[in-house]
C-alpha cells in the first residue's frame, strides 16, 4: 500500500513523481525500483491518432475529419499534405487538423513521414477522399485492442457501382490471390485497401521503404512475414466527392504493385525464388538438350553448337540461382529475427513495460 512507504521528506517529491510517470516507488538510497501490483483487468486507454494522407482533396477533406471527429471524439487527426495545389490544408486547417507537410511525392513518402512524426497509441489510417466509412471506425479500434492485434484491415464492399472500378476490383482479387500465393498465407482479402487500423507496435517497427500506392503491399507484406496477429472488418466504400479525381492509376500502379510485389517475394523468401529460377532454366535446358542429346547419340555428332552452349548455360545458371537462393535464405533468416526482436521490444499500445496486459 502506498500510506505503508515512508520517504524522507527530501525525496517524498520526486517518489511521488516517479511513480505518477512510471507505476512504481524508488528507493532512491538503495538504487532499487519495486514494482506495485497494476490493475490488468483496465488498462490506460491509448491515445489515438488518425492519418490523413492528401493530395488535392479539397472537396472531400472537411467532411473527413468532421466524420472521424464524430466517430472518434478523442482522437487527435493529422492531416498531411503532398504538394497539393488547391485550398486541401487552409480547409483542413480551419476543420481543426493538424498538418504536416510532406515534399517527396506519392502516398509512400507521406505515411512513412507520418509514422516517424507521431506518436500514439492506435493509428488509423485512412485516405482523405471520403470514400472510406468513418462509422467503422471506433469498431476497428475496439476490435484491435480487445483482441490484441497489431492491424485490422478495412475490408471495401462498395454500395455505389461507380465507387470501385470493374479494373480495381478484378486487379485487387488478383493481386490480394498472388500474394497469399507468394507468401503463403490468406488472412487479408484486401490487401490494397487504404483503411486501416494499427497499433503502436506496428507502426514504430515499420520499415516503410515504399514510395507510392504500393504502401498498402508493403504494410501487408510487413505483418505476414513477422507473424504479427492480423484481421479485417468489411466496411462500406461509397463514391468519391463530386469534383474529387482518383490519384490511382489502374496499369501503371497496378504495375508497379506487382513489381514490389516479387521484389519483397525475393527479399523475404529468397529460396522459394531462386528455386523457381533454377526449375525454370532446367527445364527450357531438357527441352533444348533432349533433340540434341537424341542426335548425338544416333550419329555421335553435335549438329547445333550454339543451341548446346545454351543448355550448358542454362544448366550452369540453375545451379548457381540455387546455390544464390540457399545463401540469401539464410541471410532472410537472419534479418527476419532481427526485425523479429526489435518489433517485441516496442510496447503493444505505446505503454510502459510494467503498464500493459500481458
Amino acid at each position: 500500500m502506498i500510506a505503508s512507504i515512508k520517504f524522507p521528506n527530501t525525496l517524498g517529491d520526486v517518489a511521488l513523481e516517479w511513480y505518477r510517470n512510471t507505476g512504481r516507488f524508488m528507493d532512491s538510497s538503495l538504487h532499487l525500483c519495486v514494482s506495485l501490483p497494476m490493475d490488468t483487468n483496465h488498462p490506460p486507454e491509448p491515445d489515438i491518432a488518425v492519418l490523413i494522407p492528401c493530395y488535392n482533396e479539397s472537396e472531400s477533406i472537411a467532411a473527413v475529419i468532421a466524420d472521424f471527429r464524430a466517430a472518434l471524439p478523442t482522437a487527435v487527426i493529422y492531416v498531411y499534405d503532398n504538394n497539393s495545389s488547391d485550398n486541401t490544408v487552409a480547409i483542413a486547417r480551419s476543420a481543426g487538423a493538424l498538418i504536416g507537410n510532406e515534399r517527396y511525392q506519392g502516398k509512400g513518402h507521406v505515411v512513412r513521414r507520418m509514422f516517424a512524426d507521431i506518436d500514439a497509441g492506435v493509428y488509423v489510417l485512412v485516405d482523405g477522399d471520403g470514400t472510406y466509412d468513418a462509422a467503422s471506425a471506433p469498431k476497428m479500434v475496439e476490435f484491435l485492442r480487445h483482441d490484441r492485434l497489431d492491424m485490422v484491415v478495412g475490408s471495401r464492399q462498395h454500395t455505389q457501382a461507380a465507387a470501385y472500378r470493374s479494373g480495381h476490383v478484378w486487379g485487387n482479387r488478383m493481386l490480394t490471390w498472388l500474394l497469399g500465393t507468394l507468401f503463403g498465407r490468406r488472412e487479408i482479402s484486401d490487401i490494397l485497401s487504404g483503411y486501416r487500423v494499427f497499433s503502436h507496435r506496428f507502426v514504430k517497427s515499420f520499415p516503410a521503404l515504399a514510395t507510392g500506392f504500393e504502401t498498402e503491399t508493403e504494410l501487408t507484406v510487413h505483418a505476414l512475414e513477422l507473424h504479427m496477429p492480423v484481421d479485417e472488418i468489411t466496411t462500406p466504400y461509397g463514391e468519391r466527392a463530386e469534383g474529387s479525381t482518383s490519384k490511382l492509376n489502374t496499369y501503371r500502379d497496378g504495375l508497379r504493385i506487382l513489381f514490389v510485389m516479387l521484389r519483397l517475394f525475393e527479399k523475404e523468401r529468397p529460396l522459394p525464388f531462386y528455386g523457381i529460377v533454377f526449375i525454370v532454366c532446367w527445364l527450357v535446358a531438357l527441352i533444348l538438350g533432349i533433340p540434341l542429346l537424341s542426335t548425338f547419340l544416333e550419329s555421335g555428332l553435335v549438329p547445333r553448337i550454339p543451341t548446346a552452349s545454351a543448355v550448358v548455360g542454362l544448366i550452369l545458371l540453375g545451379f548457381i540461382s540455387l546455390v544464390a537462393g540457399m545463401i540469401t535464405d539464410s541471410v532472410a533468416l537472419g534479418r527476419r529475427e532481427t526485425k523479429r526482436l526489435f518489433y517485441l521490444s516496442v510496447p503493444q499500445f505505446g505503454y510502459e513495460r510494467g503498464e500493459r496486459v500481458r
